[in-house]
């Protein structure tokens, strides 16, 4: 039994991975692994925007997209909901995320913050913190620091006691205290700057054995290494001798409640990293490499979206973003194979005419050069050490032996993948849901007044400890029949920075209103008809979200701050009755959500009625159960005909919904978008005049094997009979190369059965309307395509003459393009 056991041990280390203690540090030029300059490439990938289930996959994608590292946030408000009660479970399992990481070789870096921004709720700053007395956020404050201490002391120690720093042979080479503080610092002074220098103190000193990052920071203090966040750093460099390095290159940008959707092209993308890279950069971390999902209540803002797809390489979904990402990944392909010399080559920079500039890279063995075009709207012929290079504008080419154009930032060799919404296959739907509802009682706030505390004034929302979207504000006034108020033209008026009200005047509703993105002070107004003796005014408001960013965030009001008035008027004369130092009850939450009656384990999960099922109704629970969609693909939910409020599957909350609030009508182009010139979120948006957000990810691991149930809180009232579930996959797909370069097409994991378009020439047109152009190959492109591709998963061809023959084609880029049927 004892030669058993010590066989078994003798295997376990044979076949387990050494794990061993690196050493991680930095010098002007990069950061060092074991002595080694490196060039890291690494993406943001948020663990709990996903599900456990999904981390491996988006790591490997991650992985093999050409990627060194994925960073993620860590999210106070999520691990520390209420004072001292933590929570690392489920999708919040930092510990098992941080070791998924490592199981695919991949390095990770860690931004403990605590504060994250994010368009996360308040910034990732739990609600409590807020409460604490004599507490004032991101300054030279004892409470404050205090609990900044203890929380990222707290997170360190898990990782050590994980062996998870690299100094312990884990994967994190980097970890971040505090956040984007350069951006406000001069709001809070010389507090602000001891506090900012307390902050790298402190994180010294919990003693990790690799670097800290503190990004838009340019002050900040030895041994803290500042980094840069932006759509472009090139043009971005340290103070000190330290590495030029990028922890947020925004590959999109995130969507608001009533926004467009953002896009950035791969091509710009490319170039932003090309661009940092030729003028000494190391370091490039994505923001975000997948966005994932704001489940439950997490979305910040206020008004950000469910989706946080922020057109991502890898989407909402965990679907490759075709061409983001394999443009990418040939970049990374690039960048690694010049590593030696970009980290200790001698380097050369001169500019040439009209925005063009040229780099070398020069070590005693090799040289690696990039030609940079800056113009956004003239090609460039560049005559560089003997041989003539085409750089369209906007685009670097890249050189790694400084005579070969290996990749151009503007020249696209990878598939556009369309995505397409299939309906499920288990089921026919929407017919086949049948739905069950139940009222939310507001009968005991709109018509009896009742809460559970009671104040003489108006309290800000945030002193819920966000325990919930709701509060109810109620108050009673007496109307005498001499009351100078009494008229026939009586109204409610509510300053609010709420973002939603609903009022009720005797159990009555008189109206709602929400804020506009960006305006969240405004005034409500209301005809009321009162009557003589005691008047019952109730009035719910709802948070989507809590700010996230700038000076003093954390004390913008929310809620029903007031004034909160009567309003009588008598001809010329107008009397005002003040209610906002009125005895005032409230009450916290809606008693469905205490019921948790979206939950399959509440008891009162049996209170559901079938007949009469209405519509346009507020405040009403909806429920049916839905068949699990066959196979693997992603699915989501169309909620298209409801109003706002939140969903649930199997008690899994996807998050709060509000396909009704349309997007703004102007702004959207029909033409393709131009990737030259600078990028902001403004530029490349689509989806004008159209829900926000209709579809809504279900993840896999929600659903069970056959049978599910969905419910809605439906806050505004809204119509469930056009609810359906459906299957996201790649519907077609785009190829493209440049002459010389292989075309690879995939759908999948699924064959391609047809072929719309094929051409090896001069091909025009955007992807789904290409057409052909001045010249082509002699042979037939379409044939020679069908035979290499019809009815395989996967093929890959090059775009050579030696392949579809010669062409006509003179002083014309030729390339070969393909559309293909999934």
């Amino acid at each position: 039994m004892a030669s058993q056991l010590i066989t078994l041990a003798l295997i376990a280390l044979i076949f387990s991975p050494l794990i061993s203690a690196v050493d991680v540090s930095h010098d002007g030029r990069a950061i060092t692994i074991d002595g080694q300059r490196r060039i890291l490439l690494s993406g943001s990938i948020h663990y709990p925007r996903s599900t456990v289930e999904m981390w491996p996959e988006l790591i490997k994608k991650s992985k093999e997209g050409g990627l060194d590292a994925v960073e993620t946030y860590v999210f106070w408000n999520a691990h520390e909901p209420l004072y001292r009660q933590y929570d690392f479970s489920g999708n919040l399992d930092l510990v098992r995320f941080i070791k998924t990481i490592q199981s695919e070789g991949l390095y990770a870096i860690l931004r403990i913050g605590p504060y994250v921004c994010a368009e996360w709720n308040y910034g990732g700053f739990p609600l409590w913190l807020h409460n604490m007395e004599g507490v004032a956020f991101r300054t030279a404050n004892t409470v404050f620091m205090n609990e900044v201490q203890n929380f990222t002391t707290k997170i360190v120690d898990m990782m050590k006691e994980e062996k998870l720093f690299a100094s312990q042979g884990g994967p994190i080479i980097l970890a971040q205290i505090e956040n984007e503080y350069g951006n406000v610092i001069s709001s809070y002074g010389a507090a602000g700057k001891a506090y900012m220098n307390w902050c790298a103190s402190m994180a010294d000193s919990l003693d990790i054995g690799v670097p800290w990052i503190m990004c838009q920071e340019d002050d900040a203090s030895d041994p803290v290494l500042n980094t840069c966040n932006g759509w472009y750093c090139d043009q971005w460099y340290p103070k000190r001798n330290i590495p030029k390095m990028w922890t947020e290159n925004w590959t999109g940008w995130f969507k608001s409640w009533g926004g467009k959707d953002p896009h950035r092209t791969a091509e710009d993308l490319a170039f932003s990293v090309a661009r940092f890279f030729q003028l000494g950069g190391t370091f490039n971390n994505y923001y975000m490499y997948h966005g994932g999902t704001n489940f439950g209540r997490t979305s910040g803002g206020p008004y950000i979206t469910t989706t946080y797809d922020y057109d991502a390489p890898i989407d909402e979904f965990g679907n490759l973003n075709q061409p983001k990402w394999g443009h990418l990944k040939q970049l990374h392909d690039v960048l690694h194979s010049m590593e030696k010399t970009l980290t200790h080559g001698n380097i050369t920079n001169s500019g040439l005419d009209n925005g063009v500039t040229v780099t070398i890279y020069a070590t005693p063995e090799t040289s690696s050069c990039f030609i940079g075009n800056a113009n956004t709207t003239t090609d460039a012929t560049v005559t560089f050490q003997g041989s003539g290079y085409s750089v369209p504008a906007w685009s670097v080419s890249i050189l790694p032996d400084c005579k070969n154009d290996a990749y151009n930032t503007a020249k696209v060799n990878t598939q556009t993948s369309v995505m397409v919404k299939k309906p499920n296959e288990a089921e026919s739907e929407p017919a086949e849901l049948k739905w069950v509802w139940r009222p939310e009682n507001v009968h005991d706030m709109a018509v009896l007044g009742k809460g559970n505390s009671s104040k003489s004034k108006l309290l800000d929302q945030k002193i819920i400890d966000d325990v919930s979207d709701y509060l109810w504000y109620m108050t009673s006034v007496n109307i005498s029949d001499n009351d100078p108020i009494w008229s026939d033209n009586m109204s409610l008026r509510v300053n609010t920075t709420g973002h939603i009200i609903h009022a009720f005047v005797n159990g009555e509703h008189i109206g709602s209103e929400w804020a506009t993105y960006g305006i969240f002070n405004y005034v409500f107004e209301k005809n009321v008809t009162l009557k003589h003796g005691q008047n019952l005014i109730s009035l719910l408001s709802a948070t989507i979200g809590y700010q996230n960013y700038g000076a003093y965030f954390d004390t913008i009001n929310s809620g029903l701050t007031g004034p909160v008035e009567l309003v009588g008027r008598k001809g010329d004369e107008t009397i005002i009755k003040d209610l906002s130092n009125h005895k005032w009850t409230y009450k916290v939450g809606l008693n469905g959500f205490d019921e948790k009656v979206y939950s399959v384990d509440s008891q009162f999960a049996a209170k559901w009625e079938s007949q009469d099922l209405p519509i346009k109704r507020m405040m009403t629970w909806y429920k049916t159960t839905f068949k699990t969609p066959f196979g693997t693909d992603p699915v989501a939910v169309d909620l298209q005909g409801l109003g706002k409020g939140m969903a649930w599957v199997n008690g899994n909350s996807l998050g709060r919904y509000w396909p009704s609030f349309l997007a703004e009508e102007d702004g959207c182009s029909t033409e393709e978008c131009d990737h030259r010139g600078s990028y902001d979120n403004n530029k490349c948006v689509t989806n004008c005049g159209q829900p926000t957000q209709r579809w809504y990810h279900v993840p896999r691991s929600f659903m069970n094997g056959d049978e599910n149930t969905l419910v809605l809180f439906e806050e505004f009232g809204g119509n469930p009979s056009l609810v359906n579930f459906q299957t996201v996959r790649v519907g077609s797909v785009c190829g493209n190369a440049y002459e010389n370069n292989t075309l690879e097409l995939s759908c999948n994991g699924r064959p391609l059965s047809a072929v719309r378009f094929a051409s090896f020439g001069d091909v025009r047109g955007p992807c789904g309307s290409f057409h052909q152009g001045d010249c082509k190959s002699e042979k037939d492109a379409m044939s020679i395509i069908q035979q290499a591709c019809v009815g395989k998963e996967s093929c890959s061809i090059q775009a050579s003459d030696d392949v579809f023959g010669s062409s006509t084609c003179s002083g014309v880029t030729k390339r070969l393009v393909v559309e293909a049927v999934c």
